[in-house]
This record gives C-alpha cells, structure tokens and sequence, in this order.
C-alpha cells in the first residue's frame, strides 16, 4: 500500500469501536430524568473521557486508571441531560452497572472505516487497556477478530489484562510492534488511535509510536496531539 504517512494503524477499542451501551444505561438515566437517546448516550462517553482525562492531569496519576472512574460517570449524566439536582444520584447508580462487560455496543460508523482500512490493504492491530474480555467482545459483536471472521480481520488483539501491562506503559505494544516488524513495518511508520490523551496519546508517545486522539466533539481540542472526529479520516 502506497501512504504518505503510516505503515500500520494500531487502535484502542473503547470508544474506538465498542462503548458502554447506552441501551442498559439509558434505563438508568431515565429515572433520573436524563433523555436516554443512543446518540446522546454515546456522545456523553466522550465528554465522560475528558472529564477523566482532565482529572489524571490534574492529579499527575500518570494513567486514568489508578483511580476510580467518578470524573467519567459525573460528566456522563450531565451530558446525558440529568437535571443537576439528580445528578450525584444519578452517577452513584450508574456505578452499579459499570463492568468490562458494558463496553459492548459497536460503533458502526467505525466498523465501516476500519473495514475501508483493511480492504485498502492496511496492516491493522488492537490495543486495548481490558479485563480479559475485548477479544471476545470484539468477535461476538461482529467488529473485529484475528484471522477470518465476520468482522474486520486484524493482525493482533492486545488486552491489558492477558499481557500483565496496561497503557501508558510502553510494553503493552511490544508484542503488536514485534509483529509489524516481522512485515518490515518500523514502528515510526505506525500511527496509534485511541480516546484518552492521558493513556492512549501518553502511552502512544511512550512506545515511539505516532498517536492520534479520536475526538469527535472537540471536548480535547486544547491537547497538544493530532486529533480527529471519525475513523474515516484515516482514509
């Protein structure tokens, strides 16, 4: 493949391909006055990942999971519309449903980018902070799997949990930057796609990889990154 730019695309999974679905959730917000629309449920993730990542920032934590997720939950039932006096409410029962499992809802629009990718011949991995679970995850939605499938064939699926080593620890792409080696891919030539500044943009950078911030309502514009709004412009 001819590019002016990358080799290989490397790419988290949450908030990339899979978000927390916002079907389950939406029953939750609901009671608490929120509107519970699917679009609205997604795009509160996102404002939820600011929010988490502004909070690592201000604590020098390093990484965003050191912590319990509070800043993400807040900022998502604002986002959700939850009237203020609702709010704290709100998040404590959001709390309650919050799992590695609950990151299943597939974002199709990204499906369809990453699709476009491999069809162009673009070497293509994941990387992923998880619990054990995003490899499955991923298959069982139809997204993405190793090898053949029914979703988008990838080279690799990194989940935290299963190598020992999370994000923005360098080492978690070790075994994704090893593979592209073998195919003559210098890691240089590889751009690395994810939704948090603090872990993906950090751990990116780490690695010597070049990242890029999936951002797609400009809740991140202050960051000094590249960013963009949809996978498709990866194209």
């Amino acid at each position: 493949m001819n590019s002016s730019r990358f080799d290989a695309i490397l790419f988290d999974a949450g908030g990339i391909f899979v978000v927390p679905d916002p079907v389950t959730i939406g029953t939750v917000v609901r009671k608490f006055g929120g509107a519970g629309l699917v679009e609205q449920l997604i795009r509160a993730h996102y404002a939820g990942m600011a929010s988490l990542d502004e909070f690592a920032t201000r604590q020098a934590s390093g990484s965003i999971d050191v912590f319990s997720w509070e800043p993400y939950r807040d900022a998502y039932v604002v986002a959700a519309g939850v009237p203020d006096a609702q709010r704290e409410a709100a998040a404590v029962a959001l709390r309650e449903y919050f799992s590695p499992f609950l990151w299943r809802f597939p974002l199709l629009n990204s499906v369809a980018a990453l699709w476009r990718l491999h069809l162009k011949g673009m070497p293509i991995g994941i990387v992923s902070n998880a619990s054990g679970q995003i490899e499955q995850t991923l298959v069982s939605q139809c997204v993405a799997q190793v090898g053949e499938g029914a979703g988008v064939p990838v080279l690799i699926v990194t989940d935290s949990h299963v190598v020992g080593v999370a994000k923005p620890d360098p080492k978690i792409f070790d075994n994704a930057i090893a593979l592209l080696a073998t195919m003559g891919v210098n890691k240089d030539r590889v751009a690395y796609v994810g939704d948090s500044y603090v872990n993906d943009v950090g751990g990116a950078r780490n690695a010597g990889l070049t990242p890029i911030l999936l951002d797609p309502y400009d809740d991140q514009a202050h960051q000094d990154c590249e960013r963009i709004k949809s996978l498709h412009e990866l194209i």
